[in-house]
């Protein structure tokens, strides 16, 4: 025993001795410690599986500028962990975060100024809310007293804000996995399952529905959503597991941004992301061709989001930027909400409306970029 604490305390004084105190001198041809910790930014994203741990990778492989800049990409819980992580944490410089998780975050940890706290780089792309029910729930009025799983890292943001804003009260289970919860439901012990991913993905498209005893639910593109989030569709084609030959799903999707602390301007940790901004917006055509995720292609860099501020450093780049990306491949709640209304588009719209309005949104505004 006195000899193994002998060698563990042998060991752990050799560890401390080996790692040299801040400011030391060099340690034979490895690079200084001050440039390489000034030039390295970290980015929260999500767990493998998911476009976010993939483009995380892609940043890191595609901005890397040796001592200059390195992305460290650390593998996340979801969109409102990822935000109170970029808020608390003192090693996070920003991560990938959905925009129904600043309300969320706001809301449950009683944040009133969140929106001060925190500023976007660009948004990127749209994860889709799915909800998916048992074939006796046909609207979402249904769920009122009914459980449902939305386990916090990819369902439980969605959940709250959609739930609450169209005032229906179920019972939410956001402690049970997201794979735990979505058997539970194919196993009869819940109603619903609600996760915002990306479309095609393969936790859902692996449902195998013996006899379709569940569906995707639609979701009305409601006046009361629309400053949050975009109409979308399920089609059988994506998923001929849970949508009829044939036919198509009404959906919501939130915008996933890049967002960062509001570093002072005369920060170091300003300056730190200001440099990445810098190789994220010079090389993002490198980043939207093969073999990066395909995800990217989504990215607008001049997309704005509502209710947010972009971060300085991006938003001086936009602006001195001779020629930025057009956003006609985009849209956002604020511009599309403004075409409903010049439209006197109702405040709930019939199944594939939405997606029939989104789609004329587009070429409207790609009319308007024309002119």
């Amino acid at each position: 025993m006195l000899a193994a604490a002998s060698l563990a305390g042998g060991s752990a004084q050799a560890q401390q001795q080996a790692r040299p105190a801040a400011g030391a001198a060099k340690i034979g041809d490895l690079p200084d410690r001050e440039s390489l910790n000034s030039g390295t930014v970290t980015v929260i994203t999500a767990p493998i599986g998911g476009p976010m741990s993939v483009m995380g990778s892609d940043m890191a492989a595609v901005l890397d500028d040796g001592e200059n800049l390195r992305v460290l990409p650390i593998l996340g819980k979801g969109s409102a962990q990822n935000l109170v992580d970029i808020i608390m944490l003192k090693n996070i410089d920003m991560g990938f975060v959905a925009t129904d998780a600043l309300e969320f975050v706001k809301t449950e940890y009683n944040i009133p100024d969140i929106a001060q706290r925190v500023r976007y780089i660009a948004k990127l792309f749209h994860n889709d809310v799915h909800i998916i029910a048992r074939r006796e729930i046909r609207s979402l009025e249904d769920l009122n007293g009914k459980r449902v799983f939305a386990e916090k890292s990819i369902g439980l943001p969605a959940a709250t804000t959609i739930f609450r804003r169209l005032g229906i009260r179920a019972d939410i289970d956001s402690v049970t996995d997201p794979t735990g919860g979505l058997q539970k439901l194919i196993d009869g012990q819940g109603d619903a399952w609600i996760a915002s991913v990306s479309k095609d993905a393969p936790i859902i498209k692996g449902i195998k529905n013996e006899g379709g005893r569940l569906h995707l639910l639609a979701v009305p593109y409601d006046r009361v959503l629309q400053d949050i989030y975009l109409p979308t569709t399920f089609s059988s084609e994506e998923y001929p597991n849970l949508v009829p030959p044939g036919t198509k799903v009404d959906a919501v999707a939130a915008s996933t941004v890049l967002m960062v602390y509001n570093w002072p301007e005369n920060s170091e940790r300003y300056r730190r992301t200001a440099r990445f901004v810098d190789a994220l917006f010079g090389k993002i055509q490198v980043l939207q061709s093969p073999p990066r995720h395909p995800k990217w292609r989504d990215t607008v860099l001049s997309a704005p989001v509502q209710g947010m501020i972009r971060f300085k450093a991006a938003q001086d780049w936009l602006d001195g930027a001779r020629a930025v990306q057009s956003p006609a491949s985009d849209g956002n709640p604020a511009e599309f909400r403004k075409f409903l209304d010049e439209r006197k588009a109702q405040a709930r719209m019939s199944p594939d409306e939405a997606a029939k309005l989104y789609s004329d949104f587009l070429k409207w505004q790609r009319s308007r970029e024309t002119r």
